[in-house]
């Protein structure tokens, strides 16, 4: 069984894994998407996480796998039809993924009307940090958000830049899902997302929240 870990030890089984696309307005541009009316949702299952210094494994029906570093929330009080200012109480803690895509594939989906799990949800498409108590997190709408390839910068910014905020996300997601303990929510990711291969070394980091190092086989 996958488990989320707080720095203090603490671990949580991993329920859902709830994601939002289309959230940063840069990257929405750098692919050509048109702003979406509501949060757009996905979801990848427990099995695709791997943790800190884990090795990326892209699926042979793919050439084209993006990284894409983004903010990690931990769920810890169960939620239905939370109000945003009560949304925060929710976090247990705060975490570094990287939603990795298989652009090639999920592109072709999309033109075909169909789902895209096969290009979001594959083994170790989730690499996830350990989580830091969410009290150590005084402001999560002002975090810097990094990512770098074999040393070369690619993602730079912030998550001041989401168009729905945290409490915006978990209040939308929990009008959907009753969110759970243990559950883990994607809040989207900035621009810069590039492809990575066999070989490559990913650093993420998100100031005050800790950083993820991960390898591609």
């Amino acid at each position: 069984m996958k488990t989320a870990r707080l720095t203090t030890g603490h671990e949580y089984p991993i329920g859902k894994i709830l994601c939002i696309g289309r959230n940063y307005a840069d990257h929405i541009c750098e692919l050509g998407n048109a702003l979406p009316d509501a949060p757009v949702i996905f979801m990848k299952p427990a099995s695709s996480i791997i943790d800190d210094g884990e090795e990326i494994v892209i699926p042979p029906y793919s050439s084209d796998c993006h990284h894409e570093a983004e903010l990690a929330l931990l769920i810890g009080i169960e939620g239905k039809n939370i109000p945003p200012e009560k949304a925060l109480d929710h976090i247990i803690g705060y975490g570094v993924a990287i939603d990795l895509t298989l652009r090639d594939v999920q592109a072709g989906q999309k033109k075909k009307g169909l789902p895209w799990e096969i290009a979001k949800g594959f083994d170790t498409a989730c690499p996830l940090s350990p989580f830091v108590p969410a009290g150590q997190v005084a402001k999560p709408q002002d975090l810097r958000i990094r990512l770098s390839v074999n040393g070369e910068p690619r993602q730079d910014g912030s998550t001041a830049m989401m168009i729905h905020s945290v409490a915006a996300i978990i209040s939308y997601m929990s009008g959907i899902f009753t969110l759970e303990p243990g559950d883990v929510i994607l809040t989207g990711t900035p621009a810069g997302v590039g492809p990575i291969t066999s070989g490559d070394r990913i650093i993420a980091e998100i100031t005050g929240v800790g950083s993820l190092t991960v390898t591609v086989r």
